[in-house]
């Protein structure tokens, strides 16, 4: 599975940024997604999850409400829309995908993923 990642950039704090995440190589609806974001000097966080079928996602406290995860089969994508961005959602973003997981469940684990797109760079900062 290859994936594309892009959509980052720099905002203010309260603006809202959507990230883009193509997906090639297998089948999309075989794949459970998510996103992921790294901080400097921080480990890699989960931010969000959907599972194979769009109907379940899952959210850290952190980005509840602020963040929104959903995916378009048709288009083998996967969207992170974030708004309220904070300073503290500066961040490497990475969308991530595993061959497993069953339909109606989000993947929550880090090394339940195997694949992983290069990383889209969010800044927020006034």
């Amino acid at each position: 599975v290859q994936l594309q990642a892009f959509g980052g950039g720099s905002v203010q704090p309260g603006q809202s940024l959507r990230l883009s995440c193509i997906a090639s190589g297998r089948s999309f609806s075989d794949l459970s997604t998510g996103w992921f974001r790294q901080a400097p000097g921080k480990e890699r966080e989960m931010v969000a999850a959907i599972s194979r079928n769009g109907v379940t996602t899952w959210y850290p406290d952190s980005v509840k409400g602020r963040f929104t995860i959903s995916r378009d089969d048709a288009a083998t994508t996967v969207y992170l829309q974030m708004s309220s961005l904070k300073p503290e959602d500066t961040a490497v973003y990475y969308c991530a995908a595993a061959l497993h997981g069953s339909p109606n469940s989000a993947l929550l684990r880090i090394y339940e993923y195997d694949s992983w797109g290069q990383g889209t760079l969010v800044t927020v900062s006034s």
